[in-house]
C-alpha cells in the first residue's frame, strides 16, 4: 500500500461532514454534491448555481464526503473518493483504498443516481416509454371536394437488455364529388408490436405480431406472427442498424375470392422473415428511420410480400415536430382486379412524449 494512499484514507475518515469539492486545473473550486460522471463530464450540484457540468479532463482534484459508485475499467467499487496526481483513490469500507488512473474512470454516481440507474434496468411496464403521434389532415371544397387523414403512432420502451416497440399507421382519403367513382380513394390501417431480447452484446432474439387492413385491395385483415434472430450491426446513440432473419405464419381474410373461380376468401401460409431496421440522428433536431422487410412464402415458391418504410421527424420544440413518411407495400398475388403495389406518402405534425 502506498504511503500517500494511507494518508489520503486517514484524511477522508477524519474529515468532518462537508460538501464535496472539485478543483479545476485553472484553480477554480466547486463545492456541492457530486452527482454523476461518465468519464467525459462531471456534474456537481451546487447551492449557488444548481447543477454545474465540467469536463472531466479539466479536473485537477476531487474530494467527496460521501460514498460514490465508481467504475474503474470494468470493476465497480463504492467508497469515499479523492484524487492524487493522475490517480483516483476510492476508500472502500471492506477492501481498503483502491487506486487507479483517473483516465480509467468510466462511471461515477452518487447513491441517488445509482438507485435511479438500477431502477432503469428493470422499468415497470408503464415506465421508460418514448414515442410520438403523427397527424396529417387536408380538406378541399369548391371545384374539388376531397379529404384525407393520416394518423401514426410509435412508442418504444428500452430496458438494459430488451426493447418493446409498438406501432400503428392509418391513411384515409375520399373524393366527395357526386360524380366521383370510387368515393373512397384510400383506406388502410396497419400496426403491430415487436419485442427484442439481447443474449449477447450484438445478438438478440425477437418476436413480432402485425396486422394490416386495406379496403381497396379487399383485404379485411392480414395477421402475421413470427420471430427469429437479430444482429446489432450498429449500436450507437446516434446510429443503429439491426438485421433480422426468422420465420412467420400469416392468415389473410379477403372480402372477395382470392383466385377466382376458387371461392376461398382466406389464405394461410408459412413464410420467412428477412429485414433491417435503421435509425440515424442528424444533428440535434432530426431523426431518420428506415426499415425493409421481405416475406417469402415457404409453401408457394415464387410468392412473397415486401414492405418498405422511410420517415423523418424534425423537432420544432421539445414536444412538437414535423414528420414525413413514405411506405411501399407489395403483395405478389393479390385478388384479381387489384394492384400488387401500394405507395403511401404522408406529412404533418409529430407530437412526442417521454414517460
Amino acid at each position: 500500500m502506498h504511503k500517500k494512499s494511507v494518508v489520503i484514507l486517514l484524511l477522508l475518515w477524519t474529515m468532518p461532514v462537508l460538501a464535496d469539492q472539485v478543483v479545476l486545473k485553472n484553480a477554480d473550486r466547486l463545492t456541492g454534491s457530486i452527482t454523476k460522471s461518465d468519464g467525459k463530464i462531471l456534474v456537481i450540484k451546487t447551492d449557488y448555481a444548481g447543477d454545474v457540468t465540467v469536463k472531466f479532463d479539466a479536473i485537477q482534484s476531487i474530494t467527496s464526503t460521501g460514498d460514490l459508485n465508481v467504475s474503474l475499467g470494468g470493476k465497480t467499487v463504492v467508497g469515499l473518493v479523492t484524487t492524487s496526481g493522475d490517480d483516483v483513490v476510492v476508500a472502500t469500507r471492506t477492501a481498503g483504498p483502491v487506486e487507479a488512473p483517473k483516465a480509467s474512470v468510466t462511471v461515477l454516481r452518487s447513491p441517488a443516481e445509482q438507485s435511479v440507474y438500477e431502477e432503469s434496468l428493470h422499468p415497470g411496464l408503464l415506465e421508460g416509454w418514448n414515442g410520438g403521434l403523427n397527424l396529417g389532415f387536408a380538406l378541399t371544397r369548391g371545384n374539388s371536394e376531397t379529404k384525407n387523414l393520416n394518423i401514426a403512432f410509435n412508442a418504444t420502451r428500452k430496458g438494459f437488455h430488451d426493447k418493446l416497440t409498438l406501432y400503428t399507421n392509418s391513411i384515409y382519403a375520399a373524393n366527395d364529388l357526386p360524380t366521383a367513382s370510387p368515393h373512397t380513394t384510400a383506406n388502410a390501417i396497419g400496426g403491430g408490436a415487436r419485442y427484442d431480447r439481447d443474449f449477447s452484446p450484438h445478438v438478440f432474439w425477437f418476436a413480432n405480431g402485425d396486422f394490416y387492413h386495406d379496403a381497396l385491395q379487399h383485404l379485411d385483415l392480414r395477421s402475421t406472427g413470427g420471430g427469429g434472430i437479430g444482429w446489432h450491426a450498429i449500436k450507437l446513440d446516434a446510429t443503429s442498424l439491426d438485421l433480422l432473419a426468422g420465420v412467420n405464419y400469416t392468415h389473410e381474410s379477403y372480402a372477395v375470392p382470392i383466385n377466382p373461380p376458387n371461392p376461398s376468401k382466406t389464405r394461410n401460409q408459412a413464410g420467412g422473415t428477412l429485414g433491417d431496421a435503421f435509425m440515424h440522428k442528424v444533428g440535434k433536431s432530426t431523426v431518420i428511420t428506415q426499415n425493409l422487410f421481405f416475406y417469402p412464402d415457404l409453401s408457394q415458391t415464387g410468392q412473397y410480400r415486401g414492405t418498405f418504410n422511410f420517415g423523418t421527424v424534425t423537432k420544432l420544440n421539445k414536444w412538437l415536430g414535423w414528420q414525413n413518411s413514405f411506405a411501399d407495400i407489395y403483395v405478389s398475388n393479390p385478388p384479381s382486379g387489384t394492384k400488387k403495389n401500394d405507395l403511401q406518402l404522408a406529412t404533418g405534425l409529430n407530437v412526442s412524449f417521454t414517460h
